[in-house]
């Protein structure tokens, strides 16, 4: 029988994720001449190259793409039968868990999570991101362990929960005329700011209000709610964000809310992780948390 170096799988999925042996040597905590060795040893016993470089980068082989997925899933599943089945210790759990995602959701993740996971277990750190103004692959590759947002992954590298809806409603200061007559042609007439990370001044309000013959005027796109709440409490402008998510910030700054008649998705509220920590037991006791806060 043909002995198999199976620390190769390991390195090869780390390759194929990365495709770049320094960033897989990062990952893998070694060195890249250890990488690039071990990556010598996969092309002799595959026959083929795995990764070429084209310019900077490195750019997998049809092989490579073929074999990408049964890797991933070889190493999971050594993974499961290496790992010891132990119950979890929480007052023991020392780890830094990564949380991305939408500031007014973060918002009302974070104290949730001070008063619950971090009383019962102290020993962890959390580290809060903010959305990314383009799609990056961190999550899948488990830079992230958590995102929060409303967009539901298309991907099986991500596992995901849908563990509630909000509603979409206008924001505006309590002395604003719309605080004393609301109507669709007195809110489209208003100033409008929107809440958009790739800076966006049109969405689905938009659209809404088209439906109705009306159409509004956006003054700024900003980059979180919480921006935009201070905009509308500072100013005659509107904006339109989820209710629940920003109620203790519209609260905090006195600003009236109002529903709108129009036709508007009730945003899912989505929680997100890489599918690898699916059957990890913190990382399911921290997402009970997140779901417990948010839901």
């Amino acid at each position: 029988m043909t002995h198999v170096d199976l620390n190769l799988l390991t390195t090869l999925d780390a390759l194929l994720e990365e495709n770049s042996v320094q960033a897989a040597a990062d990952r893998l905590h070694l060195s890249a001449p250890a990488v690039s060795r071990a990556l010598t040893r996969i092309r002799k016993s595959t026959g083929d190259d795995i990764l070429v470089r084209t310019g900077r980068t490195m750019t997998p082989t049809p092989r490579a793409l073929a074999i990408r997925d049964e890797v991933r899933a070889l190493v999971e599943r050594a993974g499961e039968v290496l790992a010891p089945n132990r119950v979890l210790d929480l007052a023991k759990l020392r780890r830094t868990f990564t949380i991305q995602g939408h500031d007014a959701l973060v918002g009302v993740l974070y104290p949730a999570l001070l008063a619950t996971a971090v009383v019962e277990a102290p020993g962890i750190g959390l580290r809060f991101l903010p959305e990314s103004p383009v799609d990056t692959p961190d999550l899948a590759r488990g830079h992230v362990d958590v995102e929060v947002g409303s967009t539901i992954p298309t991907t099986s590298e991500i596992s995901h929960e849908v563990v509630g809806h909000d509603e979409l409603v206008a924001v505006f200061r309590a002395d604003h005329p719309l605080a004393q007559d609301f109507t669709l042609d007195h809110f489209a007439a208003a100033d409008h700011v929107t809440v958009s990370r790739r800076g966006r001044l049109r969405d689905g309000v938009d659209k809404a209000l088209a439906e109705h013959g009306l159409r509004r005027r956006v003054v700024a796109a900003l980059p979180t709610s919480a921006v935009a709440l201070q905009a509308a409490a500072h100013s005659d402008t509107v904006v339109v964000v989820a209710r629940r998510a920003c109620a203790r910030a519209c609260e905090g700054l006195g600003l009236r809310t109002h529903a709108l008649d129009l036709d508007l998705p009730a945003p899912p509220v989505v929680v997100a992780w890489p599918s690898r920590y699916d059957s990890d037991p913190a990382h399911a006791w921290l997402r009970g948390h997140c779901r417990s806060a948010l839901a």
